[in-house]
């Protein structure tokens, strides 16, 4: 099925070697305020202000995408040279993949990268996703039942016949393609463009929303875009400023144990970034790595006990499931007190969580949500975004 990050995390993050430029972070968790200047960028390119994972360098008629890849214990660069149509090759890219744009089409395998286009406008451009089973926007599940999107698979059943006589102007991956070999290289040499879309790698909520640029690199939208992101921006950095100064930093428990582990967010991820903005105390706050650590029930109970509040925790929508799922969970003071609060608000029909579709681009929204959790009188008392409590 297409993939949501939830933050249990550990389905996707635990069997990733993450490289050391990636793990490092500020140990004084300073407000991310004090990170950004807060200038605008010009209507016809892109200023990267906190996504360490691309950059985009702007030539008089082209671009070039640079790509953090990371396989295994290395990490290189991946490079796309992105051309108008009909435009003249430049030189000095030997062998590097040319991506005509506007991209008019684009395949997509993570519901994170529907958020991202759905943000830049240009949903209608789907026309293929790794399932067509949990999807949020309304405009993409108008195509699906029109025909125009099909499902490509993901992983293993990624169908790359499909994929060549589709033939997008480009498919959006979450892992790290190696275009040397195997179906990936399969892809490539038919001439579709494999991007790997790794916004779950970036250390702030702000550089995972920031990938949003590359797709506006992608269809020529910079001028819409980047005022977007900016009015994102402008409201996260004032609720963090809220958040992060707050008085009494209330505990928080992440998550629900999956298969004999649970998976906490690593201390350099976005989670824990969002937790200090929301002004939280997160006990595993100072760990190493941006994704997540597996933990066993012994380990995370201690904290768990005592903790004031339990958000994300998985599928769940009551005590009673909780409960049902291990009887030790009633024990902790957030299910006692009724401090537990899920991120399955927006969750549709089809079972389909917006949390992980367009909570990836609106960073604010679940800082605003969070802030409203833990410090109820610092914000006007509207109601939750993307969160409940759990009854």
């Amino acid at each position: 099925m297409i993939i949501h990050r939830r933050f249990f995390f550990g389905i996707v993050f635990s069997a990733i070697v993450l490289v050391p430029a990636f793990s490092c972070r500020d140990k004084t968790r300073q407000p991310a305020l004090e990170q950004a200047s807060g200038t605008g960028t010009s209507s016809g390119t892109t200023v990267i202000r906190y996504a360490k994972g691309f950059s985009i360098d702007y030539h008089d008629h082209y671009k070039v995408l640079h790509l953090l890849n990371r396989t295994g214990d290395k990490t290189d660069t991946l490079h796309y040279l992105l051309l108008p149509e009909g435009a003249v090759i430049p030189s000095g890219y030997p062998g590097t993949p040319v991506i005509r744009t506007p991209v008019k089409s684009l395949a997509v395998l993570s519901s994170s990268h529907v958020g991202l286009t759905e943000f830049a406008g240009v949903a209608d451009r789907i026309t293929g996703l790794g399932s067509l089973q949990y999807i949020n926007s309304p405009v993409v599940r108008q195509r699906i039942r029109s025909g125009i999107v099909k499902e490509v698979g993901v992983d293993n059943s990624l169908n790359i016949e499909l994929l060549i006589a589709m033939h997008p102007g480009a498919l959006l991956t979450m892992s790290n393609p190696d275009a040397a070999t195997g179906k990936n290289r399969t892809l490539a040499d038919a001439g579709v463009p494999l991007i790997p879309i790794a916004e779950w790698l970036e250390t702030t909520p702000l550089g995972r929303a920031e990938w949003v640029k590359v797709i506006a690199a992608l269809v020529d939208r910079e001028d819409i875009v980047n005022p977007r992101f900016d009015s994102v921006e402008k409201e996260y950095l004032r609720l963090a400023r809220i958040g992060s100064t707050a008085t009494g930093k209330p505990s928080v428990i992440i998550g629900m144990p999956y298969k004999g582990s649970w998976f906490m967010p690593a201390g350099g991820s976005y989670m824990v970034r969002l937790l200090h903005d929301a002004g939280a105390a997160y006990h595993w706050e100072d760990t190493k790595g941006t994704g997540s650590l597996s933990l066993n029930f012994e380990a995370v109970a201690p904290e768990a006990l005592k903790a004031g509040y339990w958000i994300n925790a998985g599928s769940v929508n009551s005590k009673a499931e909780i409960s049902a799922r291990d009887p030790r969970f009633a024990r902790f003071h957030s299910f006692q007190a009724g401090t537990i609060y899920n991120n399955t608000r927006r969750t549709n029909d089809i079972g389909s969580n917006d949390y992980w579709e367009s909570g990836t681009i609106n960073p604010q929204l679940i800082l605003a949500d969070l802030i409203r959790i833990l410090h109820p009188d610092l914000l006007p008392r509207d109601s939750l975004y993307y969160y409940k409590q759990l009854n």
